[in-house]
């Protein structure tokens, strides 16, 4: 595990788009090799506020926050079963869970989604990066509503394997 990272994280220009690279250092997210395990969160949380629903609901005891609540969240990866529910408790929509190796060729991305229309199964998408750019095509693969949530939805979109560490939202 990671400790808490010390100072402002650096952004991309003047868009205020954190850069993988900068992502890579948060304690929140895993090393590379914890994505052959299986799904897995990723937590892109760079803020020192005070929140820590996703420690709570976590019954696998894989996110702590600790004290003070403003700590930013420690993923801990051999805990993880990425189970979804820490997606859906997020305010800051900043948790995915990555399966990036869903099928030989493709990775299954879930991300939390609030908008009206939802999409629907199997659908083929325009997916896109942190910056909100175009980086290929997916499909929708699952629609998931957890019991407890009554606003965030989980979309699954499977897209191509070498994009796992990059997709982060669709348009349809």
């Amino acid at each position: 595990m990671r400790n808490k990272i010390k100072g402002k994280i650096s952004n991309d220009s003047d868009a205020g788009i954190i850069t993988l690279d900068e992502f890579k250092k948060i304690p929140g997210y895993p090393e590379d090799d914890d994505f052959s395990r299986g799904p897995i969160a990723v937590i892109e949380c760079d803020q020192d506020i005070p929140c820590n629903p996703c420690e709570e609901i976590c019954k696998y005891g894989a996110i702590k926050v600790g004290k003070p609540i403003t700590n930013l969240p420690v993923l801990n990866a051999e805990k993880c079963r990425g189970c979804l529910k820490c997606i859906t408790i997020c305010p800051g929509l900043c948790i995915f869970v990555v399966y990036r190796d869903y099928t030989d060729k493709t990775s299954l991305i879930y991300i939390p989604y609030e908008f009206s229309p939802l999409p629907e199964k199997n659908t083929c998408v325009d997916v896109l990066n942190r910056r909100g750019e175009k980086i290929c095509k997916g499909f929708i693969r699952k629609v998931i509503k957890l019991a407890g949530c009554n606003k965030t939805f989980v979309i699954g979109m499977e897209i191509p394997k070498r994009f796992y560490n990059t997709a982060r939202h669709f348009k349809f």
